[in-house]
């Protein structure tokens, strides 16, 4: 018997994260004793297993064996690393020799892997030559993004307080921020990964491997949104490169005019969002890897474009009336038009807080009077609204920005363009500007894109990681009825009252209600985004600030049972929500730190890690995980002076839990 073949094949194929792995150990280990194969240390089993697994599904796909064991112990090992503090010391002495070299982010060199595994030069060569594109999927879905995609090495979260890795025991309502992959996300994310790193290893070259993990991911979106002939998707790191692609699609309608973008509320979208609505670096690297200086301009976008900010909110905070905010729309539009401008003007749907504006009747009123003589781009990056609201907004061709890291829930720094007809036909001719080439590659654009011809070859490996496991999101989203979907939502948001108010100190903040047209669906008129105030503990005159809300933010994500032993249990929970969004204090006198609880796909959908439970025991869990949320709120609040003399740091996963 071959023990990695009958392990690839068998029952028990491993993803390559821990919490499958909790749930299928005792067959997993009954089934290594039937092979009667013992790791080196009992702690070692997973590393093992991990490494068993992987060689045994790649040599049932077509490569050669000792290839395969090779690159299985690359994934095995980045497993391995990952896990290392929950090793005790004898275990880590035990380690294989070749764990090191091949968790390295640089590949040992063509003579080390050969000697490692016995592997002939060309096949040591071969494997040296993809070294980056091999690795565990939730290393690969790290890559192709900014700084804030990075795994801090002291907490194992990025800089959205979330994992690549799936953390099902955090309580997590964070979808307008971030959330951690889901199971499903993540083996979605690592069929694409594993389906890439045969056809790797079989001799398809790397650019060819990537592109069609791409290209499978465009035909998801597609599908998803029922994109029309002549319709294109550009895929982007993130929602704020989609707003630079989105200015440099406007400079391609080579109108030779100076340009004004309208933005509305960039504070509540993103705090980049003004720079690269100006052809400015928003951030101090970019998604594929340069150094860049903040603000400075980018090669090849007008110097000359100028930006109007329209805002949603009052000085003291209150939601301004709809009709006002679109006067001064219609007021900027025509100022800019009468000065000779080229107007892009956005659309927000929705905002970190849950505000739309303008609607979309409006935008249709504009198209038709001032018809292609402007821009419409459409933020649509929280997904909060259906296919066939996309389809409308299409419409007007209005270009869609979407990502499938905020409602979806799938992994952060997943963006796209959807384009209608009229707007991609630019990619047709021209040329994009020069400085894109620090943003994207030739593959995230359609493959007729002329524009798009200087752009570095190949594609963003993982971008496509996280659109796949996004898109297995959205795929169980859709399977969902509307008025399913409505009746969640519904649940949620009683859920949300019970709690808010059952919380000393804590204050709702009202929204109001969504409207987008006649063809609405249901669920999407819903409030999905729940934004609420804190009550300062010691100095209950005022809200927490935004940097003290950010604390409150951080001590959730946090066991914080050795510092309040008292109540250990609820203080243990990992409870992981949206990031504060800067407000107007009460009565005006500086901000206030809001934070947001928010509904996400997966809470219709069903967790993953909850599917033992019927759907109406689920559903019942997850409500009562969000009186979970304001219940540590409240501990929080109380013990603020404990917390804050020690100020806990978050990790991957509670103390107990090993």
């Amino acid at each position: 018997m071959n023990p990695t073949k009958s392990l690839a094949r068998g029952k028990y194929i491993f993803h390559g994260h821990d919490p499958v792995l909790a749930a299928e150990f005792a067959a997993f280990r009954e089934f290594l004793d039937g092979l009667e194969i013992s790791p080196p240390h009992p702690a070692l089993a997973p590393l093992l297993l991990r490494h068993l697994a992987e060689a045994g599904w790649l040599e049932a796909h077509g490569v050669e064996s000792g290839l395969a064991r090779a690159a299985a112990a690359r994934s095995a090992a980045q497993y391995c690393v990952a896990e290392r503090a929950g090793l005790p010391p004898s275990a880590r002495a035990a380690l294989p020799c070749w764990v090191a070299p091949m968790a390295a982010e640089i590949s040992p060199g063509p003579l080390r892997l050969a000697e490692l595994f016995g592997l002939a030069p060309g096949t040591a060569e071969r494997l040296h030559e993809v070294w980056g594109l091999l690795g565990t999927a939730d290393a690969l879905m790290e890559t192709g993004g900014d700084i804030r995609l990075a795994r801090d090495p002291k907490t194992a979260l990025n800089g959205y307080g979330c994992s690549h890795r799936p953390r099902p025991w955090a309580v997590t309502f964070a979808s307008s921020t971030a959330s951690s992959s889901s199971e499903r996300g993540y083996i979605a994310a690592d069929k694409a990964r594993l389906a890439a790193t045969a056809a790797l290893l079989r001799g398809k070259s790397a650019a060819k491997a990537v592109n069609d993990c791409i290209g499978a991911v465009r035909r998801g979106i597609a599908g998803a949104f029922g994109l029309r002939a002549g319709e294109e998707i550009v895929l982007a790191a993130s929602g704020t490169d989609t707003e630079l692609l989105a200015l440099a699609l406007t400079h391609l309608a080579d109108t030779g005019m100076p340009i004004q973008n309208i933005l509305i509320a960039p504070e509540e979208t993103g705090r980049g969002v003004p720079m690269a609505a100006r052809g400015l670096h928003f951030a101090v690297d970019t998604a594929l890897g340069h150094d860049v200086t903040f603000e400075a301009p980018i090669e090849g976008f007008r110097a000359d474009t100028a930006l109007t900010n329209i805002a949603l909110r009052e000085a003291s905070g209150a939601v301004r009336p709809q009709g006002e905010v679109e006067r001064e729309i219609e007021v900027a539009l025509a100022d800019a038009q009468a000065r000779g401008r080229r107007v892009i003007l956005h659309g927000l749907d929705l905002s970190k807080t849950g505000l739309l504006a303008p609607s979309r009747a409006f935008l249709a009123k504009l198209r038709h009077f001032y018809g292609d003589a402007f821009d419409i781009v459409l933020d649509a990056c929280q997904a909060r609204l259906s296919p066939a609201s996309v389809r409308a907004y299409l419409d007007l061709d209005a270009i869609v920005l979407i990502t499938g890291s905020k409602f979806f829930t799938g992994p952060p720094f997943a963006g796209a363009a959807l384009l209608p007809a009229g707007v991609a036909a630019r990619l047709r001719a021209g040329s994009l500007p020069a400085g894109l080439a620090a943003y994207f590659n030739r593959a995230e654009f359609p493959a007729d894109a002329r524009a798009a011809s200087l752009l570095p070859a190949g594609g963003n490996y993982g971008l496509a990681l996280r659109w796949h496991a996004a898109l297995a999101e959205i795929k169980a989203l859709l399977c969902v009825s509307p008025a399913r979907r409505a009746a969640i939502l519904g649940g949620f948001a009683e859920a949300v009252a019970r709690g808010a108010a059952a919380t000393p100190g804590v204050t709702l903040l009202p929204a109001p209600a969504i409207r987008r047209g006649e063809a609405d669906e249901p669920w999407e008129c819903l409030p999905s985004i729940f934004t609420f105030s804190l009550r300062a503990p010691m100095a209950p005159e005022r809200c927490l600030t935004p940097a003290e809300a950010r604390q409150v933010y951080v001590w959730l994500n946090t066991d914080l049972s050795p510092w309040l032993p008292e109540q250990a249990a609820l203080a243990a929970r990992i409870c992981h929500i949206g990031q504060p969004v800067p407000l107007a204090q009460p009565g005006g006198a500086g901000q206030m730190g809001a934070l947001r609880v928010s509904a996400g796909a997966r809470l219709i959908s069903g967790e993953p890690s909850h599917r033992s439970l019927a759907p109406r025991a689920r559903l019942a869990r997850e409500f009562a995980d969000v009186g979970v949320v304001f219940e540590k709120i409240g501990l929080i609040l109380a013990r603020w002076e404990t917390l804050a003399a020690v100020n806990p740091s978050p990790a991957y996963r509670p103390r107990n839990i090993a």
